[in-house]
């Protein structure tokens, strides 16, 4: 399933709309705030598709039940860029496990780029919900990485959801045809058209991870 969140009207486009903003994007703590935010209201949105159960509450007059997830959450964010959307789902989900992955694009002399993985760590995640969340969906090649190291090493999660801000119109084709999307589901705040040599979405956002910790070498 895909979910194209701007299709609807939606206090999430307010902070897309800043976190593209070439001037607004300046200023570092706002950038990471508006991609914690972006995670808090995926990660609500998320929240209405798990299961849930009956948990009685004892209050100072009395007893209430309640409805509460029966479903374990792990998220995983990819890094560098993934950590400050990552915080915003932490803060929603907070009792949610954790896992992280390390992995960047490696460009050849001929302009070609691939994608290097240099760590996963993860609980398991076997029968549990899995959240992937990585702010740009781009040529695909990333998260396909990062979810297939993450089960390798982790187990079978019951459901994954792909988390992105931006989505190439290519990146969620790929996504389409190489993942089994009838356990996974791709969240998108917005999906662009374009994608330049370097696979940099357009208009996009530029390099989230630069924008959000400074310039890498």
């Amino acid at each position: 399933m895909i979910r194209v969140l701007n299709q609807e009207n939606t206090i999430l486009s307010r902070y897309v709309a800043q976190l593209r903003d070439e001037v607004t994007q300046r200023d570092p703590m706002r950038f990471r705030r508006n991609l914690e935010r972006t995670g808090e209201v995926m990660a609500y949105e998320i929240s209405k598709t798990l299961n849930y159960r009956a948990e009685t509450v004892v209050t100072p007059l009395g007893e209430a039940e309640v409805m509460v997830p029966a479903d374990e959450v792990v998220i995983a964010s990819i890094l560098r860029a993934g950590v400050p959307m990552h915080n915003g789902f932490l803060n929603v989900f907070d009792d949610a496990a954790n896992a992280f992955v390390s992995a960047f694009r490696k460009y050849s002399k001929d302009g070609t780029m691939k994608v290097v993985l240099e760590q996963v760590t993860t609980p398991s995640l076997e029968g549990k919900v899995l959240i992937v969340v990585d702010p740009m969906l781009a040529t695909g090649a990333s998260i396909e990485l990062a979810y297939y190291a993450l089960i390798e090493k982790g187990g079978v999660p019951a459901h994954t959801h792909l988390a992105s801000v931006i989505s190439s119109t290519d990146g969620v084709e790929y996504v389409r045809k190489h993942f089994p999307m009838e356990h996974v589901t791709l969240w998108t705040a917005a999906v662009d058209e374009e994608m330049t040599v370097k696979s940099y979405i357009v208009p996009g956002i530029g390099d989230p991870g630069d924008l959000a910790y400074g310039k890498k070498l």
